[in-house]
Parts: C-alpha cells; sequence; structure tokens
C-alpha cells in the first residue's frame, strides 16, 4: 500500500504476531481475500519490538509455538526458553512454511479507521497515505503495542543514553564499563538487569514494587531431546486447549489448605522445580481465590528469596516480611539469576517507596538530596496494557464517536471479541478476553478458530453487517467483572487491572475464568446463531 492508492478487502488483519499470522493463513485457506497491515519492518508482532538485551519468553517449549505438526515436526529449539533472536528466526522459518509476506504490509502503520454504513465496510487509513476498504477488520495488536513511560521530572534533560525497552535500537546496546540505571521491576526490568550487571560497571536498580520473580529452571535443547519430546505433542497440544491458561499442566485438584505442611511443601518444591508459570498457576485450586492459601504460596516463594541472597536487608527490600500484593495478582517474571546478582559489588536495589525519585538530571537521577550519575537509563516503565494498543488507533463507528471515546470509562465488548456500535470489527487476544491470562499462540489458535469460524458462518449466511448489542456488552462486562471479584486481582494495582496508567479506569481488563469456561460461552453464542449480535443479510 503506497502513496492513495485504495484496496478492497474481504478482510483486513492489523497486527502480524501469532495471532495476526494465524487469522491470514487460516482466512487465506478458506478463500478470503485477505491481507495484513504492521508498523514493524518483519512479522513476529511482539518479538520484532522486544530486542532488549535478555529478552525472552517465558512460556516453555513447546507451548509458545503453532500446534501445526507441518511447522513443528521440522522446527527445532536450542532452549527451553527461547530468547528474541530465536523467536525471530521461528517467525521467519513459519513465513516460509506458510508462504505470508507476499500478504503483508511492512513499515505500515494503522492510523485510523472509519466504518462506512453505505457499502458496510472499513475505510483504513495507513500512515503511507493509502486507504483500504474492508468488509472485515481484525485487531490482533496484542497487550503491548503501546508502551509507557512516566512524566518524570527532567527526562528530556538527560544527556546519557535512555531507552524503554519497547523501543529498543535494533542494532543494539553494549553495557560494558558503563553506569545503568534500570527503572522498573517487571519482565523487562528483571531481563536486562541479568545481562546489565554481568559487564557494566555499575548497575542500580529502581524498584517501586519488589517483582514476585519466578525460577525459569532454563534448559538447553538439542534435537535428540526434542524427537523424543515431539512423541508426546499431540497429547501435549491437546492439554492446552482443555486447559485454564493454555498450557499443558495437568489439572489442579487440591486446596493449598486441605493438606498437610509436608505435602503443601512437597507440591511447591516440585512446581519451583518444574519452573516457569507452573508455581504461578499449578500447584492448588485456591491460591489465587483464599488469603491464607495465598499466603502459603508467597512465604515459599519468600524463603527462596531470602536463601539467596546474602544481605539481610537487601533479601528485605527485594522480599519483605509484608507481602507487597497477595502472590500472583502481578504477572510473575521469570529469572535466571535477577536475585544473585544482587550479591555483586557492582549491582545495587534502590526502594522507591523509601526514597522516592526526584527528578532526572542531565547527568542521571536525583534522589534522596543524592545526584546518581549514570551513562545509560532503561525505561522498563511497562504498557497502556490490554487497551492501549487499540485506543491509540483513530478507529470511528456508526455513532460518531471513536473506540477511545466509548471505552473512556471502561472497556466494553461482547464475548471480547466485539463491540457495540463498531460492526464488522473483531478483536483477537483483546480486552475480556483471556488474553494476558492465556499464553499467546494457545489463544491466538484456540480464539483465532472461533473468529475464523464466525467469519466463514457470516460469508455463508450473506451476513453483511455483524455488530454486539449494547445489552451483551454489558452483560459481558458485568460477568467479567464479577468473576474478577471472586479472585484476588482487583487487590493489587497492577496493569490486569489497568491501575499502572495515570486516569485509566480501575477494571479488570482480562477474562479471568479461564479458557474452557471462556470457549464455552463464546461456542455457545455460536451455535445460538450468534447470540449477542445483530446480524444484517445482502438485501
Amino acid at each position: 500500500m503506497a502513496g492513495n492508492q485504495s484496496t478492497e478487502l474481504d478482510v483486513l488483519i492489523v497486527g502480524a504476531g501469532f495471532a495476526g499470522v494465524y487469522q491470514l493463513h487460516q482466512l487465506r485457506k478458506r478463500g478470503f481475500n485477505v491481507r495484513i497491515v504492521d508498523a514493524a519492518a518483519t512479522l513476529g508482532g511482539i518479538w520484532y519490538w522486544n530486542c532488549y538485551p535478555g529478552a525472552r519468553v517465558d512460556t516453555h517449549v513447546p507451548m509458545y509455538e503453532f500446534s501445526d505438526e507441518e511447522l513443528w515436526r521440522d522446527w527445532n529449539w536450542t532452549e527451553r526458553f527461547p530468547d528474541w533472536a530465536e523467536l525471530r528466526e521461528y517467525f521467519s522459518y513459519v513465513d516460509k512454511k506458510w508462504d505470508l509476506s507476499k500478504d503483508i504490509s511492512f513499515d505500515t502503520r494503522v492510523t485510523g479507521a472509519e466504518f462506512d454504513e453505505a457499502s458496510n465496510q472499513w475505510l483504513v487509513k495507513t500512515d503511507d497515505g493509502a486507504t483500504t476498504r474492508a468488509k472485515s477488520v481484525v485487531y490482533c495488536t496484542g497487550f503491548a503495542a503501546k508502551s509507557y513511560t512516566p512524566d518524570f521530572e527532567g527526562l528530556e534533560d538527560f544527556q546519557g543514553v535512555c531507552h524503554h525497552t519497547a523501543h529498543w535500537p535494533q542494532e543494539g546496546l553494549d553495557f560494558t564499563g558503563k553506569k545503568v540505571g534500570i527503572i522498573g521491576t517487571g519482565a523487562s526490568g528483571v531481563q536486562v538487569a541479568q545481562v546489565a550487571g554481568a559487564t557494566a560497571d555499575q548497575l542500580t536498580v529502581f524498584q517501586r514494587t519488589p517483582i514476585l520473580a519466578l525460577a525459569m529452571q532454563q534448559e538447553k535443547l538439542d534435537v535428540a531431546t526434542q524427537g523424543e519430546m515431539k512423541k508426546e505433542y499431540p497429547a501435549r497440544y491437546k492439554r492446552r486447549n482443555e486447559s485454564s491458561g493454555g498450557f499443558d499442566f495437568p489439572e489442579l485438584t487440591k486446596s493449598a489448605l486441605e493438606v498437610s505442611d509436608e505435602e503443601r511443601n512437597a507440591t511447591f518444591e516440585d512446581a519451583w522445580s518444574r519452573g516457569g508459570f507452573s508455581f504461578w498457576s499449578n500447584t492448588f485450586t485456591d491460591i489465587l481465590l483464599d488469603m491464607d492459601a495465598n499466603q502459603t504460596a508467597y512465604d515459599f516463594w519468600r524463603s527462596k528469596v531470602h536463601g539467596r541472597v546474602t544481605d539481610p536487608a537487601t533479601a528485605e527490600t527485594l522480599a519483605p516480611k509484608v507481602a507487597p500484593h497477595p502472590f500472583g495478582v502481578k504477572r510473575p517474571s521469570l529469572e535466571q539469576n535477577y536475585f544473585e546478582l544482587f550479591n555483586q559489588g557492582n549491582v545495587a536495589v534502590v526502594d522507591l517507596k523509601a526514597t522516592p525519585l526526584e527528578k532526572i538530571t542531565a547527568n542521571g537521577v536525583h534522589i534522596d538530596g543524592e545526584e546518581l550519575e549514570f551513562d545509560i537509563l532503561v525505561m522498563a516503565t511497562g504498557f497502556d496494557a490490554v487497551t492501549g494498543g487499540l485506543i491509540q488507533i483513530d478507529i470511528k463507528g456508526t455513532r460518531g464517536e471513536t473506540l477511545k471515546q466509548h471505552w473512556e470509562k471502561g472497556a466494553k465488548t461482547h464475548l471480547g471479541v466485539s463491540v457495540n456500535g463498531f460492526p464488522n470489527m473483531l478483536l483477537v487476544y483483546g480486552p475480556q478476553s483471556p488474553s494476558g491470562f492465556c499464553n499467546g499462540p494457545s489463544c491466538a489458535e484456540i480464539q483465532g478458530d472461533w473468529i475464523v469460524r464466525a467469519l466463514e458462518d457470516m460469508r455463508e449466511q450473506e451476513i453483511v453487517r455483524y455488530e454486539a448489542t449494547a445489552e451483551a456488552e454489558n452483560t459481558w462486562t458485568e460477568h467479567v467483572n464479577m468473576i474478577g471479584e471472586m479472585t484476588m486481582f482487583p487487590k493489587a494495582d497492577s496493569w490486569y487491572m489497568g491501575a499502572n496508567i495515570p486516569g485509566k479506569p480501575r477494571q479488570i481488563l482480562n477474562y479471568p475464568g479461564g479458557v474452557q469456561l471462556y470457549m464455552e460461552q463464546c461456542n455457545e453464542a455460536a451455535k445460538e446463531g450468534y447470540k449477542g449480535f445483530v446480524l444484517d443479510k445482502f438485501k
């Protein structure tokens, strides 16, 4: 797409990550005239932008890949938790196998979209001046498409190198011999710290809230090992589809409070040794539902951290006696040697709750009446998650309001896929779907298959316009909120609740009832003729 060129499609997909390329592949096989638009230079979604030092996936192989045997049969990873470079290689491999790039417009950002009621089409504008007409638009923008940097006083005055982890230079950045400051202790902060701590002259981690990071338990993989693993892939992918979070974990059956201390500790130890998200989501049924059960998980986690950090005061800063929030209600990061870093003489942690950051200066950071000098500042300050990537696009519906205006008091959808007043628009991995509580490739396939079937049904029934009703949108929003209130997620100011962005409505942004329950309701709606939607046939 270039200049004022106009294109007409059955479906336009926004985003070329797991969800977008899966939609393209499946819809193209079914004869749809379909194309992807993506702002990146290559496909991969977040794995194009996430190229900061240490960036790697937090879901174990083979869960973090497509379940298509045509792909996994001949693909082998080098690590159980691959890094960003290997993810890019994987997407290049998928590109060749599925022949995707011919139908993707790279380096092209969608700037706006408006629904034309006369033709029942979307007019989608991109930054190259082109307009695309599409019968349907499927947004696959992901949960982390809009970064967030707090309004630090003096940030523009800093004379050193400063990057948000989401906008890291593609050519990389060397920390060797530098004074490095990392602001933020989410996943990207932890990952950058583990790399910077090895070569930086001085590394300072600015911590607002302790990160309840979990042991990754990384492993190298060879071809022979994966050959044996692949015998179990079909069964593991079947479990993935039947699980709560899109993983291949066994089903939970016990409460943390009904077992003996010995059995509880053994279960925790087993999950810890398995690594990844096992300790977060595969120990007991009530860890995220009951405060007493939750405390047992936090106490175990804290004992692990204190056993690895030599200075008691530093250990208490990193893992305080009183939990900063219930365990697991902020997305845990995975770590390999994060806590051991603070035993090194060149690494320090600053507790921003005790000594707030006052301002950023030309030479560094002013805190507690003192200026700390830095050559490099890393903004690991997160995202306007789930909704931010969507509302930054000027999407105008049928009532003259934008999506941003429609969600001004909080996101509202039907089934997490459709929005009242925005016909023929579908969301994958969006708000009020499992998204942030579900492994990305799992959602791309499980939720993506439902979207593909819906588009097929609309075509077969000659539906030219489909739209969620306001009643269905309100009902689904109430349902999501009700389930959220049954959990402990609202007890933390996390991006799950939109609470990390000043002025953003506080609500649970992801469907917390699990993938199985979510898909049961989506499938039931489809079986009932897409209950909750108004369908207009061709006339």
